[in-house]
């Protein structure tokens, strides 16, 4: 089997965010970097059909041109995102895309999360990116040309962006980092959502 260890740490991660409420039923995937040649990647329907419980014959190995070198299961949909984000970032090396509840407040009113925590302050901001319909075409251009525009700073921190009406998405050096982040700024959401509702209380 190619990778083992490294599909094993994918397996690891889509369980650890099912499993905290990070992600749900309706999707996300998860992408590594592992050279020139290939990455790997959870399969579609990971959360609606497997509920995170993955094998690591089931994490795909594909090429850059997403042909499916080895792995059990389907392509997800939104692996166009991925790559496109992995061929303009060459410093990005693991890719979250999740839905966390209280990130998704944000995310489906079109909203930049504000930042209270201070574990997001390298982030600079957690913007809402413009509308792209789930998986297609157009949502994976949005997302790349984001990551793109802040390329370099993935030498130092991970970058982040609400996809509108669907999740988050995070690309770091490093998936124990991406993951990490995404913690991070679900728990900000949070956070955020509790200031605003302090605020209009004590505003009353």
């Amino acid at each position: 089997m190619l990778y083992k260890e490294q599909r094993q740490i994918l397996c690891e991660i889509a369980r650890i965010m099912f499993d905290r409420n990070l992600t749900n039923a309706a999707g996300g995937n998860i992408s590594m970097r592992i050279n020139d040649e290939h990455v790997i990647m959870t399969p579609t329907l990971m959360s609606q059909r497997k509920f995170c419980r993955l094998k690591p014959e089931e994490i795909l190995v594909l090429d850059y041109d997403l042909n499916k070198i080895e792995g059990e299961g389907r392509i997800t949909r939104e692996s166009n995102m991925h790559i496109g984000v992995f061929k303009e970032v060459p410093l990005a090396n693991a890719i979250i895309h999740a839905h966390p509840k209280y990130s998704l407040v944000y995310a489906c009113l079109g909203v930049d999360m504000p930042i209270y925590y201070e574990a997001c302050d390298k982030l600079k901001e957690i913007p809402a990116l413009e509308f792209g319909k789930a998986c297609s075409v157009e949502l994976a251009e949005i997302a790349t040309e984001y990551f793109k525009s802040r390329k370099d700073e993935v030498e130092n921190h991970a970058v982040a962006a609400l996809l509108r009406r669907h999740g988050v998405l995070i690309a770091d050096k490093d998936i124990y980092k991406a993951y990490d982040y995404l913690e991070r700024i679900e728990s900000n959401a949070y956070v955020a959502l509790q200031a605003k509702k302090f605020e209009e209380a004590v505003c009353e």
